[in-house]
Parts: structure tokens; sequence; C-alpha cells
């Protein structure tokens, strides 16, 4: 099979006891969550349990390269403050605060499609705060959906969110593939279906907040080349969905090439415009390496446990719990994948899960019903996490600017707009993933 130092017949056992004690690790210390992942890849590695051959193989370099390079051109976009400036333009439009609160929020999903979550509330929040304060208002409600709103549409592109990237890594899709695939609406007007219907959500949760609201505001945009930057990434994108790549390196790894030569273009000309070196490589650490690092020793870690079996393992779990029936296994990966990630991180869940999603799809046919299964999982785990306020970063990150201003807020102040917010988006995606994709193969 290969070389191991364990013997065969307790590998799969040694495999599942290692993830188990990294993944405990990865959620009872956050801040240590790279370097235990690494920690156990290395272990992984050294007991034989990935051989040392294979471990380049199961690193997605592409995946790495696209998620370090959207981080950087993020942050020169948040730095230009053009963010800022449409959520001024739209707040201008608004007449109350019931809507000011709706229209931030879907602003937020908006963003958040092509923006890091995190990245996406922090350009928002500032926004709302100010809005609050004017009218004297409470700012949690605002803070948590716009939160939650930044989660929904994670999975609406490409460039959306990590778990996006990880998704059309694993089944080789392409930036339009997420707008119109294999001749069907794609995973962004699902997205935007889903964002519709906690839209109405919001009406009834807010419909008291009627208090009107004059906003006039306007931040100024002195530099306009990251948003240009920002929309030639994406055309660039379009651009290499479309032309026909020979097969070999550049091909493989084409979108996160893009990536980064756009972020090249973007870091040169603020070191020409500004004349500092020093501070433009501040934006290159505002590239969250510590995630990348967290990646890099996941893929290891997976690449070890589909090595020693485990991955069948749990996939035989699925198809004896849904008994055969191809809906049953849709629904459990759905709402499971929801509960999952309403409590841990949706990264090394996804990252988990698509092995095992691989395998699973050929019980049923492979090539049958693949696409149906993955897209399930991606809407459970993207939009699970919105439930909990530990359950995302996006959420965290909304917390922690609430408590700097001196809300506190409880679990249940959180899920009061969460878990309608979160059954509306959730059930609307699992009902219009099965109908679109069902039977749709690779």
């Amino acid at each position: 099979m290969y070389l191991s130092i364990i013997p065969d017949s307790a590998l799969m056992t040694v495999a599942i006891v290692l993830f188990l004690i990294t993944y405990i690790g990865l959620l009872s210390f956050p801040k240590y969550r790279a370097y235990i992942a690494l920690i156990s890849a290395l272990v992984f590695v050294v007991l034989g349990i990935l051989p040392l051959n294979q471990v380049l193989g199961e690193i997605n370099f592409n995946v790495l390269m696209i998620i370090a390079g959207t981080m950087g051109i993020v942050a020169l976009f948040i730095e230009s403050k053009m963010p800022a400036l449409l959520a001024d333009i739209l707040i201008s439009k608004v007449p109350n605060v019931k809507w000011a609160t709706i229209v931030l929020a879907v602003f937020a999903g908006v963003i958040s499609a092509f923006v890091d979550n995190v990245a996406t509330v922090l350009m928002v929040a500032p926004v709302a705060l100010n809005v609050c304060k004017k009218l004297k208002v409470s700012p949690v409600a605002s803070l948590v959906v716009i939160s939650i709103s930044s989660n929904l549409q994670g999975s609406a592109t490409l460039v959306g969110d990590t778990t996006s990237i990880l998704l059309a890594g694993q089944v080789d899709m392409n930036f339009l593939d997420f707008f119109w695939f294999k001749g069907r609406p794609g995973l962004f007007f699902i997205n935007q279906a889903g964002m519709i219907a906690t839209v109405f959500v919001m009406m009834y949760l807010f419909r008291k907040d009627t208090m009107p609201i004059k906003y006039d505001e306007r931040t100024e945009v002195k530099d306009f080349v990251p948003t240009i930057l920002l929309i030639g990434m994406v055309v660039l994108l379009i651009i290499s969905s479309i032309i026909n790549i020979p097969d070999g390196f550049i091909q493989e790894h084409i979108t996160g090439l893009i990536v980064i030569f756009v972020l090249i273009i973007g870091l040169v000309y603020r070191i020409i415009k500004t004349k500092e070196v020093k501070e433009t490589l501040e934006i290159v650490k505002e590239i969250d390496f510590f995630t990348i690092l967290l990646l890099t020793g996941l893929f290891i870690i997976i690449g070890g446990l589909v090595n020693a079996g485990v991955i069948d393992k749990i996939k035989d779990i699925i198809v004896s719990a849904s008994q055969g029936n191809l809906f049953l296994a849709y629904t459990i990966i759905v709402w499971v994948s929801v509960l999952f990630s309403a409590f841990v991180d949706n990264i090394p869940y996804i990252i988990t899960m698509l092995p095992v999603i691989a395998s699973l799809g050929s019980s049923f046919g492979y090539f049958d019903h693949a696409y149906v299964l993955y897209f399930g999982l991606l809407i459970g785990a993207t939009l699970g996490g919105n439930i909990t306020p530990i359950g995302a970063s996006a959420n965290i990150t909304a917390i922690g600017i609430l408590r700097r201003e001196g809300h506190e807020v409880p679990a249940k102040t959180f899920m009061k707009f969460s878990v309608p917010f979160t059954i509306a988006a959730v059930t609307t995606g699992y009902l219009l993933v099965w109908f679109i994709f069902k039977g749709v193969g690779m």
C-alpha cells in the first residue's frame, strides 16, 4: 500500500484519533490554529499516514494564491474608502431606520460576494454605527444583521469566501460557473434568492423602526485605482473562464496567478504613487498568512485521512443513514452542515467534507448526482455559520466592534435575528439547489 510505521490494521484508528485531537485543538486554541494544523500534518507524514512524496500533491496552491491575492486587493480597496462612499450614498436614499438597516445588510451581502466577510463587516459597520449614534438608537440589531448578511453571500462567487474557493478547486469550477452552470442558474442566483427571502424576514423584525432618517455625509475618495483593480480582477477571471488554456501548470493555476498579478500591479502602483515602500508592505501584512498556513496543514491532514480510508468510512455512514436515498443523503448533508457550522469554523469542516462528497457521489451514481451534493454542502456550511455569535469570523468581528462601543450581545439576543434569517436563507437555498441540480453530474 505505502510505507508506514503503523500496521495497516491500526492505520485508520490512529488517523481518526489524530484528526479528533487536531480538531479539538483547533476549537480550543483558535489563536494557535495554524501551528496546530501544521504540527498535526507533520505527525501524519512522520507516521507514514501520508507518504512524503504525496505531500505537495495534496496542497492546492491555486486556492492559496487566490486567497492571498484577494486579501491584498481588498486591503487596497478598503484603504481607498470607496466602500464607505457607496454605503453613504445608499443610506442617503432611504426614508427611515428600518430601511437603513435593511439596505446596509443587503449592501454588506453584495460586497461580501467579492470581498472577505470580515473585511466587509469592517467596511460597513462604521457607517451603521454613525447612523445609530445620530439617531440615538442601539446599533446591535444593525451590526448583527450586517454580519449575518456578509456570511450569506460568501458562496455567491468564486472569490466571495474561502469555502467557495475550496469547492471550485475540488470540482474545477471557474468564475462564470458560479453564475451559470451546466445550462442552469448558478450559486450566485441561488444566493440572491436566499437574500430576498431574508429581506422579508428583516422587514418583519424591524417593522417598528420607522424613525425618519436624514443622512447627508459623503466619504471622500481620492484614489479610484484600487476600485479599477478590483473590477479588473473580476474581468480577467471572466476572460480566463471563457478562453481555452492548454493543460499544464498555467491552466491549473490560472485563477490564482491572475489574482496575484493584479495584487502586484496594485502594490507597484502604490509604491510609485506614495514613494513609501515600507507603508506599502503594510498592505501585504493585511494578507492573513495565518489562515494560509492553516489551510496548508489541513490539506495535508485530509490527504492522510483519504489515504487511511477514513473518508470512505464516513461516506459509508452517510449512505447507511440515508438508506441509499439521494434526497435523504442531500438533506442530511445540508442540515448537518448547518448544525456543525453554527459552532465550528467552516473552513476545516469544508476541507474535511469535500473528499467525503466525492466518495459519496459514487455511491449514488457519481456522474449523475455529484453537484447537488457538493452545492448542498456549501449552502449548509456557508449559511449555517449565521446561527451563533461564534459560528463565523464575521459574527465574532461584529460582536467585538459592539463590545468596544459598550454593547454586550448575549447569544440569545444574537439568535433572535440570526435564527429566522438563517432558516429563511438555508431553506431557500436547500430547495433551489435540489430542484435545479438534482441529476446534474460531472
